[in-house]
């Protein structure tokens, strides 16, 4: 599951988040508190404070829904497996993967990409429904006793989600009408329209107000595109969820879903079919400061490894495994991760790749979620804390600011928090960045947070290449912004501390950790 909120309109009608985006604040996210007073990642200042001193390229494997590596404002920041001869139809490296020569993807097969999957409940669920649906479930053994205990809590979990999209898609309808009604009556929808219209009973009065505060975010020319986007990704989700998923991708990818130690399967390309993801997250780390184009990204001598995992759905636990392993044993020294989900079944095979990486001094860097939930309460995967309860000191969890000036709107209302859980909060609101066909659009998420800390620990790696994975979080940790201003704890009402909902008490600062690195 793809940590964004763009282009999901339940997401607007639930929480009524804000915008602030304006041409003024297109880059904020690369401002420093010390000069222009909002909580951007001061990439910019510090790379001035670096001028003098010599870098050194550091690769950093994005784990995402693919990239469009063609793109002007990436084509020359993207990895190149140098031991590999493009388009040969050979594995010259003898790595198991046939021309990888800008990455991998695990969710292709020879002809086919998965788009769309089910969620990871679905499948559990699916797979023990099958398993018990002709048992006697009076009479188990020990084993099977305990497969009915997870079973029976899968299928409570399970009704109650589809019931909560079912619910979404209700809401969506609604909302379609209600525009289909608004332009029956003033001849078009806009925001002049809608104000001006008159809601025949309560329920439409009800969808007026909430228009209302829905057109202050998104251009009435745009809602019906981001309705239909929402309505589609809903329905495919729900049609997803009747079934297990594993008979798609075997005849897709090719491979055997339950077989977790299986590795070379999939194909080489990068983009897929939904790259909109993984291309605003590489934007943002690394797009060029050298082609006038765009934007900038936040590090400036990186390099992109793709590695294509997670679809529009679930990510599966063996290519998240994978992908990790494949970007550690191609030189990655960073490995973004703005991806998650609530359930998994083989979460020992990512705790391995986790240690794998460790063993190896690489840095993993991931979306806390965006479900305005404490992740001190409830666990999203993969996660630092391992099977054996050791915590990976080589892992960074990111929560999501905006560039407002005020307390209550500091943290995105979306963002998951947990004071012994998230390490700090980067910039994550309308953040601007690269997408497919040579575009740039804003998106919001823990997503975005992810990478702008990947581009400054990025920053560090090149600087002060010396430090190992463990040091460069311990120095953005040390080195945080804070602030005595209450903010709002997501999801509430409630005032607190920044230092109350995440392990720092604040906000990632490049200017701040290299400050503090060229003084000590």
């Amino acid at each position: 599951m793809k940590f964004t909120n763009k282009g999901l309109i339940i997401f607007f009608i639930s929480l009524m988040s804000y915008s602030y985006a304006q041409k003024e604040k297109l880059n904020w996210y690369l401002n420093a508190y010390s000069e222009n007073k909002v909580y951007g990642t001061s990439s910019t200042k510090a790379l001035e404070l670096l001028k003098n001193r010599k870098s050194k390229e550091v690769i950093v494997a994005v784990i995402d829904s693919g990239v469009e590596t063609e793109h002007e404002d990436l084509r020359d920041v993207i990895w190149v497996n140098e031991d590999e001869i493009p388009d040969n139809g050979k594995d010259d490296d003898q790595n198991g993967y046939v021309d990888d020569v800008h990455g991998w993807s695990f969710l292709g097969g020879e002809k086919e990409d998965i788009n769309y999957e089910s969620n990871e409940l679905s499948r559990m669920y699916h797979r023990l429904n099958d398993y018990f649906l002709n048992k006697d479930t009076i009479n188990l053994n020990k084993e099977d006793e305990d497969k009915y205990r997870e079973y029976k809590i899968l299928k409570r979990d399970f009704l109650k989600e589809t019931k909560k999209v079912e619910m979404q898609m209700v809401q969506i309808n609604a909302i379609s009408e209600y525009i289909d009604r608004v332009k029956k009556s003033e001849g078009a929808f806009t925001k002049k329209a809608n104000k001006k219209y008159e809601a025949p009973d309560k329920k439409d009065a009800s969808i007026k107000r909430k228009m209302k505060l829905i057109l202050l975010m998104i251009k009435a020319s745009e809602l019906e595109d981001q309705l239909n986007q929402a309505s589609k990704q809903l329905n495919n989700s729900h049609e997803l969820n009747k079934t297990s998923t594993d008979s798609i991708r075997r005849s897709i990818v090719g491979d055997n879903p339950e077989s977790i130690n299986e590795k070379h399967y999939g194909c080489n390309r990068y983009k897929g079919p939904g790259a909109m993801h993984g291309t605003h997250v590489s934007g943002i780390i690394a797009a060029s400061k050298l082609n006038s184009l765009g934007i900038e990204g936040v590090a400036d001598n990186v390099k992109i490894m793709v590695l294509r995992a997670v679809p529009n759905g679930d990510e599966r636990d063996k290519d998240i495994a994978n992908s990790i392993v494949y970007a550690v044993d191609n030189g990655a020294k960073i490995i973004n991760m703005s991806f998650g989900k609530y359930y998994t079944p083989h979460k020992e095979i990512v705790d391995n790749a986790i240690r794998y990486a460790a063993s190896k001094d690489v840095l993993l860097i991931h979306a806390a979620g965006n479900e305005a939930k404490n992740k001190d309460k409830e666990t999203s995967y993969p996660t630092r804390i391992l099977n054996d309860e050791s915590v990976a000191k080589n892992w960074i969890e990111v929560g999501a600011s905006s560039c407002s000036k005020r307390g209550k709107k500091l943290i995105a209302s979306f963002s998951n928090y947990g004071l012994k859980t998230v390490d700090f909060f980067a910039p994550g609101v309308d953040i601007y960045s690269t997408v497919p066909d040579n575009k740039y659009e804003d998106a919001s998420g823990t997503s975005m947070a992810c990478p702008a800390t990947a581009g400054v620990a990025a920053i560090i790696r090149s600087y002060f290449s010396e430090l190992s994975a463990s040091e460069v979080r311990n120095v953005l940790m040390k080195t945080v912004e804070t602030t005595r201003k209450k903010i709002r704890v997501p999801g509430t009402k409630k005032k607190v501390r920044v230092n109350e909902i995440c392990i720092s008490g604040g906000f990632l600062s490049a200017e701040n950790a290299v400050k503090y690195l060229l003084e000590n």
